[in-house]
């Protein structure tokens, strides 16, 4: 027969149903439940039965929950794969997109991300699909829009003319006739 496990009345039974009943992970709350079916007398086995999970698990939500309270019901977050750029290499990167590309030395007279993905593996001997580049670049704050070209022969003048509104005669909607009742 297995040893008794002691549970921490911190919150009673009612109060967990309550904070499960709320909760939007499932998981945690089921494991709120296990632990109030626990907290009311029902064996380990019983009451990991009526949660929906076995006594195992049961019992590792009991000694979370003893040592870090309610918080410790919660899952953990997982650590994740590596990021595919340090710090360093993203700082670098970020400096020279925002440099811009030399023609004569990149080959390029302004970045895509093939490009970007070539720059890289030359500099760093990392492989990335523009992809996942394209990611890393929003997550940096980059947008994928590329500033306008301009003609060598723009008159500046007209356009500053153009946009303080030019013409003073605005047009505007005639009146719609009101149908008569009846």
């Amino acid at each position: 027969m297995g040893r008794t496990l002691e549970i921490k009345d911190e919150l009673s039974a009612a109060e967990l149903r309550a904070l499960a009943a709320r909760e939007k992970a499932n998981r945690v709350a089921r494991r709120m439940l296990a632990v109030a079916n626990a907290l009311e007398g029902m064996s380990r086995a019983a009451a990991a039965r009526a949660a929906g999970m076995d006594r195992q698990a049961l019992r590792d939500a009991v000694v979370r929950y003893n040592a870090e309270g309610l918080a410790g019901l919660y899952d953990r977050p997982t650590p994740g794969r590596p990021q595919a750029l340090t710090e360093a290499e993203l700082a670098r990167l970020s400096e020279r997109i925002l440099r811009g590309p030399d023609p004569e030395t990149d080959g390029v007279s302004s970045w895509t991300l093939p490009d970007l993905c070539r720059w890289i593996e030359e500099h760093f001997d990392k492989r990335l699909p523009p992809q996942s580049l394209s990611r890393i670049l929003r997550r940096e704050g980059f947008s994928r829009q590329k500033t306008r070209p301009t003609h060598p022969k723009t008159d500046e003048k007209a356009q500053r003319r153009f946009e303080k509104g030019g013409s003073k005669r605005h047009w505007r909607a005639p009146p719609r006739p009101i149908p008569a009742s009846g």
